[in-house]
């Protein structure tokens, strides 16, 4: 079970897909939506380095001396 839907429900939203885009269809839906998901992933993974690169930048202002003008 997923989130509250079973078997029975999903076999009837498959039902459903099918009638709407037809089988043939299918596969180029499947690769569209394996690919928005790899670029959703792709992108939450770039946010992540760009936090972890801001922290280290503030990390070294903030050890830096005060007088130090480098």
């Amino acid at each position: 079970m997923i989130g509250g839907i079973g078997i029975p429900e999903l076999l009837i939203i498959l039902v459903i897909v099918l009638l709407i885009f037809g089988a043939g269809k299918l596969p180029m839906i499947g690769g569209n939506l394996g690919k928005a998901i790899k670029n959703f992933k792709g992108g939450v993974k770039d946010e992540e380095k760009e936090q972890e690169l801001n922290s280290a930048k503030s990390e070294a202002i903030e050890d830096k001396p005060a007088g130090d003008k480098q």
